[in-house]
């Protein structure tokens, strides 16, 4: 935090509302980024559920990476509140316009960041979740292929053609685990 000495030219007593704007800034873009995230990557694993039952467990990734991009702007909103200094009883303030001013910006980039990693999380794990589903799943629908009916194979893939979508399927997961990593870094 800049010190600068108080006097009303550098530190008006409406300083500090740039800084509590940043943070709520922070916290709300960056929760709206989280539950678009969310709600995208959940209705991909919704999608994918229909065809390929036994890979919702394993597809619920984005979904959390999307979550946590919420925690991101609390923890950052919470930094900025701490920094904003208090008036003194006689309503004067060592907070400068300067300070509010960075703090806005602080929050706005990390709220407006973390709402461009959440559409981008929610988009790459929707279509990558459903394509993983597809993919695994050789196209047809569980109820069809008779996924699960029997206790003793668990709904796993078995077989010869199985084992390759199987294969297939695990190296686009792989893919789509890069893809949702670097989109969660872009919130960083």
């Amino acid at each position: 935090m800049t010190t600068v000495v108080a006097g009303f030219d550098t530190c008006p007593t409406w300083a500090p509302a740039f800084g509590y704007m940043g943070a709520a800034a922070c916290i709300i873009l960056a929760n709206f980024g989280s539950a678009w995230g969310t709600w995208r990557a959940g209705m991909g694993v919704c999608k994918m559920g229909i065809d390929y039952p036994s890979g919702v467990i394993k597809n619920i990734v984005p979904i959390v990476m999307a979550g946590v991009l919420g925690i991101y702007g609390l923890i950052v909103a919470v930094i900025l509140t701490q920094a904003i200094t208090t008036p003194t009883a006689e309503g004067k303030t060592q907070y400068s316009v300067f300070n509010g001013y960075c703090h806005l910006a602080a929050g706005l980039c990390c709220g407006i960041s973390c709402l461009a990693a959440g559409g981008t999380i929610g988009i790459i794990g929707e279509v990558g979740v459903v394509s993983f589903g597809m993919k695994a799943s050789g196209g047809k629908r569980a109820w069809s292929t008779g996924e699960g009916t029997d206790g003793r194979d668990g709904g796993d893939v078995a077989g010869g053609n199985d084992r390759v979508n199987a294969e297939d399927a695990n190296k686009l997961y792989v893919g789509l685990l890069i893809m949702l990593i670097f989109s969660e870094a872009l919130a960083l």
